[in-house]
């Protein structure tokens, strides 16, 4: 055997940083941590404007493609993962949110006890440093860094006043009493650089010696002994590999990779492990199924002023002024990434809470990361907060290396397509009130050929792409049988010796970017663990 040690993550993402970190406290204990991808190096991760090349940098980017998919008129969607040490958090919009309280309360709900609004909180106010400092609702001691984007811009402040003249009011905190309203966001941000769960939590956990990391270290299966997981199977620099623990294995691959990886060491629904020739360890049908994401719509229009980034990156004096903006004062569009303002809102009648968010961007592209337009543009992207389609992810073969069938099923109930109609429709209404008005000078995308429901959601089904946030696939529950996966303090069900801590645990997506809920569900599981621990459990 290479190594044995108390725990071992696999994955260090959003999630697996934070539970490497936590669990090497107790230098009573070894933790090894394996990512598949190399060490976070590149000027383009650190930069927060480097989200536009990391987008598509298969160096850092697992660049995961979806299954084509029948409700988006056979498109096979680009699903960009992170493959570095940060995971998906050294190359995502750095945007910072947590989800609605409701969200929380409808895990409990759910069957899940201690997962409700006012248990969840404690932990993202530990892992917080807010630049604003600490309340009832923020911390400002924690490892990840929460800043404001500074300088108010003209085209949002357009936006806010267009969302408040159509019943939207403005917010300064998305996170805190409530989440409805328009404002900018808050950015996992520090003195214009990114703070990736990799910056905040690993880089200093990295100095005891107690924690070793492995980068190019690909996990292709557990090491089981009877029900127990005993290890991880890893393929480094072409070479087989065997890590042991003495306690746990932990994952945190992500809803992609966490399911597969399961799939793979033979546990999961039979019928799938037999048809492709995986000897069944430990049957659990719902690894792999329960997929959600996040679709947006992106809409695109011409500004009938030249204060766009597009202005600025379209020039080359534009581009020295944003390079020196951000080399004298750590500030400006390079500080910022790409999204600084949206809103939470109710589309629907029904609704409520919000269901629909706005990431609104003073630039405008044909897709998220691309060449900028040549003229003035600016792009309000809309997505459903909480879709009720559901897909799946499968693997296709024996080979780890092989990435899984991915089918998102996007848009599959009609209260997902009626909410993307109304998503559309309320953008158009901010960008028609009298505060936009003087600032669009026409739509762009979907233009004014589609104007009815039919149209609308026809724009939806050809253009509408992922806003990064699959989820689900190791759903939390209390039964098995209905399709849990793990058990509230995030145990395979039926197995000793193995978690699962990612987004994939979420049995239903939060309302908004995904991030900061990882954190936080991996800052509660490092407790969990250590006091199972504790307790011989």
């Amino acid at each position: 055997m290479d190594t044995e040690v108390d725990y071992i993550v696999v994955g260090a993402g959003s999630a697996g940083c934070v539970m490497a970190a936590r669990l090497s406290e107790d230098t009573a204990t070894q933790v090894l941590l394996l990512e598949a991808g190399p060490p976070d190096r590149s000027l383009w991760i650190h930069l927060p404007i480097g989200y536009g090349k990391t987008m598509w940098d298969s160096t850092y980017n697992w660049c995961f493609h979806t299954d084509p998919d029948p409700n988006m008129n056979g498109r096979r969607i680009y699903w960009p993962r992170g493959k570095t040490l940060g995971g998906s958090s050294s190359i995502n919009g750095l945007v910072y949110i947590r989800g609605q309280h409701e969200d929380f309360d409808s895990w409990r709900a759910q069957g899940n006890p201690g997962w409700g609004y006012e248990d969840v909180l404690p932990y993202f106010i530990r892992s917080e440093n807010n630049q604003r400092g600490a309340s009832s609702f923020h911390g400002d001691a924690g490892p990840l860094r929460v800043s404001d984007i500074g300088a108010q811009h003209e085209l949002i402040e357009a936006f806010i006043a267009g969302a408040g003249q159509n019943h939207v009011p403005r917010t300064e905190d998305f996170n805190g009493a409530r989440q409805e309203g328009a404002g900018y966001y808050q950015l996992n941000t520090h003195r214009g650089w990114r703070c990736s769960t990799a910056k905040a939590y690993l880089a200093p956990a990295r100095k005891r010696g107690n924690l070793e990391v492995q980068t190019g270290a690909h996990a292709t299966g557990l090491l089981m002994e009877g029900q127990r997981v005993v290890g991880v199977n890893y393929v480094q620099a072409g070479v087989n590999k065997t890590a042991r623990c003495r306690s746990e294995v932990v994952l945190c691959a992500g809803a992609i990779q966490s399911p597969q990886l399961l799939q793979l060491s033979g546990i999961g629904p039979a019928a799938l492990l037999q048809a492709r020739g995986i000897p069944v360890r430990h049957v659990l049908a719902g690894v792999g199924e329960n997929l959600q994401d996040h679709l947006q719509v992106r809409l695109i229009y011409e500004c009938n002023k030249p204060i766009t980034t597009n202005d600025q990156l379209n020039s080359w004096t534009g581009q020295v002024k944003l390079g020196l903006q951000w080399l004298l004062y750590r500030s400006g569009p390079l500080a910022v990434g790409i999204n600084q303002g949206g809103c939470f809102m109710r589309a629907l009648p029904e609704s409520t809470t919000p269901d629909i968010q706005f990431h609104v961007a003073t630039l405008s592209a044909d897709m998220a990361g691309g060449k900028v337009h040549p003229f003035s543009g600016f792009t309000m992207s809309v997505c459903q907060l909480r879709p009720q389609s559901r897909g799946h992810i499968r693997i296709r073969s024996t080979d780890p290396f092989e990435p899984p069938e991915m089918q998102p099923n996007y848009l599959a109930t009609e209260l997902d397509r009626r909410t993307a109609v109304a998503g559309l429709r309320a953008a158009r209404a901010i960008a028609q009130s009298p505060a936009m008005r003087p600032y669009v000078r026409r739509e762009v995308k979907p233009g004014p050929g589609a104007h009815d429901d039919a149209a609308l959601l026809e724009f939806c089904r050809n253009s509408g792409a992922t806003i990064f946030h699959p989820s689900g696939t190791c759903a939390m529950g209390n039964d098995p049988a209905a399709g849990a996966v793990v058990d509230t303090r995030l145990r395979v069900h039926g197995l000793a010796g193995v978690r699962v801590v990612d987004c994939s645990v979420m049995p239903t997506l939060v309302s908004g970017n995904t991030n900061a809920a990882a954190v936080m569900m991996a800052e509660k599981a490092s407790d969990m663990v250590r006091e199972d621990h504790r307790a011989g459990r």
